[in-house]
């Protein structure tokens, strides 16, 4: 007597030669069972393989030590560390940012400590403005090297956590300008040169908040999660021409948006994020099910993860804890500003 025929039996039900059909579903319950059971044992070993085991991609797949790296919001944070970590890879540098100083600063930095092993080009560049004569002098800055690896690192956040109602329009406006059509355009000028040469890397930053809907902060999690679904269907698009896509999804990290200066578990230092990005190119982490898309950093993939799994990315408990804390955040920022204001 099999295991369905014992089941069957000890709830007084007898299944006939002809009661197949009941026979299959009781089947299917089990194996629909035995899947439930295994699917999250699955998830739960694939992230920690990908998370702390599992090694990335290398760079020089997609592009040789010596070819060129864009890199825009590049003069400060997780920017101003890529641009770093990859000169000391042996690549050179196109840096694109909003203030001259700072960029002829990190330039002159990576030329000590490199000298003519490693060359650098800067571009003063605000996205904000949206002009067409910055495109052109990008363009013109890139003709004819060999980008082959992409940054989308330049972004903008709101100053605190404001209700979208009274978001200044200028703000608003700056921060889809910078996040969305920024990314946009840089990537459309570099992208054609990758896909003549059968190979590159496009890397964008992407955000918590646009992974999960965070109020207050709308018009920026808005932004953000445009660059996710844009990543995921241009990935598709450039990978049979061997261009990689990665959108990299990360929590806080310090840097002067996040306002956080001390380091710890679940918020790591530029270097650390950067190490972890640029070492699991291929891997998602805890951005499991969502295509060209990682977590990189540990905790911030387990993270990622477990609300994704667990709790529900746009779920109403996750959306209503994520405006409590930022709500929280917002009253904080008040009052600090009105007490700033007593002092002066």
């Amino acid at each position: 007597m099999d295991a369905i025929s014992r089941l069957t039996d000890s709830f007084g039900v007898h299944i006939s030669a002809d009661s197949s059909i009941i026979q299959a579903a009781l089947y299917s319950f089990l194996l629909a069972g035995i899947v439930s059971f295994t699917l999250p044992v699955f998830s739960t070993i694939r992230v920690l393989l990908s998370l702390f085991i599992l090694p990335g991609e290398s760079l020089t797949k997609f592009g040789p030590r010596g070819s060129w790296v864009l890199i825009t919001g590049a003069s400060d944070g997780i920017g101003k560390e890529y641009a770093l970590s990859l000169a000391a890879k042996g690549y050179n540098l196109l840096l694109v940012s909003r203030t001259s100083a700072k960029l002829e600063s990190l330039a002159s930095d990576i030329s000590t400590k490199y000298g003519p092993k490693i060359a650098t080009k800067t571009l003063a560049m605000d996205f904000s403005k949206n002009q067409d004569s910055d495109y052109a002098r990008l363009k013109k800055l890139v003709e004819g090297l060999d980008v082959s690896i992409l940054i989308n690192n330049v972004g903008l956040s709101h100053s605190i956590p404001v209700p979208f109602v009274e978001t200044p329009h200028q703000e608003m406006t700056d921060i889809i300008t910078i996040n969305c059509l920024a990314t946009l355009r840089v990537t459309q000028l570099i992208t054609p040169g990758m896909i003549s040469r059968k190979r590159g890397l496009i890397i964008t930053m992407a955000s918590f908040g646009g992974a999960f809907p965070t109020p207050l902060l709308a018009t920026y999690s808005g932004s953000k999660a445009f660059l996710q679904q844009w990543s995921t269907a241009l990935g598709s698009e450039l990978e049979p021409f061997g261009v990689r896509v990665q959108c990299v999804q990360s929590h806080l990290v310090t840097t002067a948006m996040s306002k956080i200066r001390k380091s710890s578990a679940l918020v790591p230092n530029p270097k650390q994020f950067v190490n972890a990005a640029l070492g699991k190119i291929g891997r998602s982490g805890g951005a499991q099910g969502i295509a060209f898309t990682s977590s990189p950093y540990w905790s911030h993939g387990l993270m990622h993860w477990f609300l994704s799994r667990f709790v529900g990315e746009r779920s109403p408990l996750l959306v209503k804890i994520n405006r409590g804390m930022h709500e929280d955040i917002r009253r904080r920022a008040l009052r600090k500003a009105e007490r700033d204001a007593k002092k002066q």
